[in-house]
């Protein structure tokens, strides 16, 4: 045959289907998969900061060791409140022209999923603190420290955003640890990490392979929320396990007058919006908002706080609990 005879034509013969193939097979799936696929309508766009962070991200090699995934499966509930869909990534796009997507989903989870990170750990000082060494606080922590994303200055200036490390773990330098804008850059693609709500309407995927729950022998469950579970997944990390918080980092709830007072007002309201009115600890998130507690799990957390580490104080019930929400969703309001 004259094709094999001539290299121009079997050469431009084999180029003309690979191409053919590439566009068949690739191209034209890709761009419908882009057609088909949308951001969900509440998705919002990273912000400049967030980008430089999410390269930080990146360069570091935070993805060997952190999912972005929310498997359907029961055991990745704790990560998120569905699992993750297609529209997820939708607006995942190319690095730039020159470099492909970076896929940020993950295959191993040395650490924690980051997939709601932004709702589970929103705090930018305790994410910062966590930057400069997790062993503050998280003891068991196996991640390694970030210090060369911080500085040290013996007069921070008031633009400068300084990080309450505990003393013992600045031996050997002088002044205070100011993060860098690397740091302040990856805290906010961290911040910016939250998993979308569906629109009203649309059916939630459900988590498979539920564990079977062993009914009762004795008498019946109680459904009210486990108070020491609840600690150890959204207060822990800066309390601590005993109680005693991070000097010069996170306050102490063993001992506190406010865990232990009578002002239940001024706790509730804590734990729902967060505080920020000591200059020697690091601002408080909104947990309690950000979780979507109700008065259940409140109650749950301040009994657990109250009746732990020596502390003595009046338990409360869900009741009570649920008239001071009220006053202060209506005080919000206003």
């Amino acid at each position: 045959m004259e094709l094999f005879d001539n290299h121009k034509k079997l050469f431009g013969a084999a180029a003309g289907l690979f191409v053919g193939l590439t566009i068949l097979v690739a191209i034209i799936p890709a761009i419908r998969n882009q057609e088909k696929n949308k951001p969900l309508p509440a998705a919002e766009p990273l912000s400049p900061q967030a980008k430089k962070g999410k390269a930080i991200f990146v360069a570091n090699g935070c993805v060997a060791c952190h999912t972005q995934q929310v498997r359907n499966v029961d055991m990745d509930k704790m990560w998120g409140s569905r699992p993750s869909l297609a529209a997820d990534y939708a607006a995942v796009t190319r690095t730039d022209p020159w470099r492909n997507t970076a896929t940020l989903m993950g295959t191993e989870r040395t650490g924690p999923d980051l997939t709601d990170i932004g709702n589970r750990q929103p705090s930018r000082d305790w994410n910062l603190v966590h930057l400069y060494n997790p062993r503050i606080v998280v003891k068991e922590s196996i991640m390694p420290a970030y210090p060369w994303l911080f500085d040290f200055k013996k007069e921070p200036s008031k633009s400068d955003i300084v990080v309450n490390v505990p003393a013992t773990y600045t031996k050997g330098k002088e002044g205070k640890v100011v993060a860098s804008d690397a740091a302040l850059y990856l805290v906010a693609y961290l911040q910016s990490l939250k998993q979308v709500k569906l629109p009203g309407g649309t059916e939630t995927p459900v988590f498979l392979y539920k564990k079977e729950e062993k009914k009762a022998t004795t008498g019946a469950a109680s459904a009210e929320p486990d108070g020491k579970s609840l600690f150890a997944s959204s207060c822990q990390s800066c309390h601590q396990a005993n109680g005693e918080g991070l000097p010069g980092a996170f306050p102490p709830l063993k001992g506190s007058s406010i865990v232990t007072g009578d002002n239940l007002e001024l706790y509730v309201d804590i734990i729902m919006n967060g505080y920020d009115a000591r200059p020697e600890y690091a601002a408080m998130a909104a947990v309690g908002t950000n979780m979507e507690w109700t008065e259940h799990e409140v109650a749950a957390i301040i009994n657990y706080e109250r009746t732990n580490w020596g502390n003595n104080g009046k338990k409360v019930t869900p009741e009570e609990i649920k008239k001071i929400l009220d006053f202060i969703k209506l005080k919000a309001a206003k």
